[in-house]
């Protein structure tokens, strides 16, 4: 892989890079939601929690697939309300610290499949 964090003439990247280049399997995982194995929403008013079940989760998922958060080469997050914008970045650097950071959309939504959600992830990553 090969990151492009902070191409000359962009805006500063905030635990993002601009661009991501990459060899190899390509495993897409769907957007993944604050809910635990049983189901049941995890963090109901609590964005920290939330977000750290979908990063939970989307480890989870991505282990399935034989790759690990180190590999996601891009991340779309949606957000319900972008008061929850520091929370999320500080959870996520916590998830994804040690390595360059991957491409990253955010996105503010009026609302997500259920209303006790505040946010949603997918993931692209590069084995």
């Amino acid at each position: 892989m090969e990151h492009f964090i902070q191409p000359a003439g962009l805006p500063p990247a905030n635990g993002y890079s601009h661009a991501v280049g990459f060899t190899g399997r390509l495993v897409v995982i769907s957007g993944q939601v604050p809910a635990g194995p049983d189901g049941e929403v995890v963090g109901a008013g609590d964005p920290a929690a939330q977000v750290r079940q979908v990063f939970t989760n989307l480890a989870t998922a991505l282990a399935a697939a034989g790759a690990t958060l180190a590999q996601v080469v891009k991340l779309t997050v949606f957000l319900t309300d972008l008061a929850d914008l520091a929370v999320f970045r500080e959870v996520r650097d916590g998830f994804l610290a040690g390595g360059p950071p991957p491409a990253s959309t955010l996105v503010q939504v009026a609302g997500l499949v259920n209303p006790a959600f505040r946010v949603e992830i997918e993931a692209i990553a590069a084995l």
